[in-house]
């Protein structure tokens, strides 16, 4: 059961350094001490996405309320979850929400959220 603590300390890890510019799979993978394949591919198969999903899918759930919850320009938003141009960060988040950042920040509109992960098995 090992493979949990390995799991659970790289969920801990993204979620410490999710606004981080250098977060990637690769990164985590050093951290949970698996190799990259190996992560991806056990994150996979226990959570049927793959961990660059999660890690995008969780910036854009802060994001979006961060957007709500303050008055930040959306730019400033966008540049703090790791996307380098707010055209990039509003079709992401279009993508994932299904309305624009602005329109999500003017409106207080119902957004998507996705919870931090942590694996637990029970017997």
């Amino acid at each position: 059961m090992e493979w949990i603590t390995g799991i659970n300390r790289a969920l801990r890890y993204v979620e410490e350094h999710l606004t981080d510019e250098g977060l990637s799979a690769e990164v985590v993978a050093k951290v949970a001490a698996y190799s990259p394949f190996y992560l991806q591919r056990l994150f996979s198969i226990l959570t049927d996405m793959t961990l660059t999903d999660y890690i995008r899918q969780r910036r854009l759930s802060m994001a979006g309320q961060a957007l709500q919850a303050t008055d930040a320009k959306v730019l400033d938003v966008a540049l703090r979850y790791g996307y380098e141009s707010p055209e990039s960060f509003a079709k992401a988040f279009r993508r994932f929400h299904g309305v624009s950042p602005s329109a999500a920040q003017r409106t207080r509109t119902q957004l998507r959220y996705l919870n931090p992960l942590a694996i637990k098995v029970e017997l």
